[in-house]
């Protein structure tokens, strides 16, 4: 199934920031809005991403594999990622990724079987001060994050994956 119009009206307007000639530059863009689109990145999303920048395959898939907010692999519907570099694991991540671990019946890298949440380690978020951090969906960043704001962060999300799911 081809990227939908509006992806490719989004992908436009990233490649309008770059001079002509140069639709390659817009391709961590282009990735990003594909991913929001299909979920993860498979192997004919890259060759999709590939021919709409005119770009060969493998230098797509080279950025794609680099970073890691990008998804190879198919993830739940929200990934919980989880800051476990040093100032945040002195000031609770470890404890937060046993709770969630336990709470989601899951390990890092893992997703849960009703499909969704994917929780992931992450590097420094840049927000040490409030640590322990966790992003959800590499957008929303959620501090101090202690057994009862990780309760209520799930309950929230499960209840906006109820309802997407009711609309789709």
């Amino acid at each position: 199934m081809p990227l939908s119009v509006s992806t490719c009206q989004k992908i436009d307007k990233a490649i309008a920031k770059y001079p002509a000639g140069r639709k390659q530059s817009a391709v961590m863009a282009a990735l990003t809005m594909a991913q929001e689109e299909r979920g993860w990145l498979s192997p004919e999303t890259l060759r999709e991403v590939a021919e709409y920048l005119e770009m060969p395959p493998v230098a797509v898939y080279e950025v794609a594999s680099f970073y890691s907010m990008y998804h190879l692999k198919p993830v739940g519907r929200y990934v919980l990622t989880l800051c476990t570099n040093l100032p945040c694991a002195l000031q609770g991540a470890d404890a937060a990724g046993r709770y969630l671990k336990e709470t989601l019946k899951i390990g890092w890298g893992e997703t849960t079987q009703d499909g969704v949440f994917t929780l992931l380690q992450g590097e420094c978020m840049g927000a040490c001060q409030e640590a322990p951090v966790l992003l959800a969906n590499h957008q929303r960043m959620c501090c101090k994050m202690t057994p009862p704001q990780i309760d209520a962060l799930l309950v929230q999300l499960r209840t906006e994956a109820a309802q997407k799911e009711r609309h789709e």
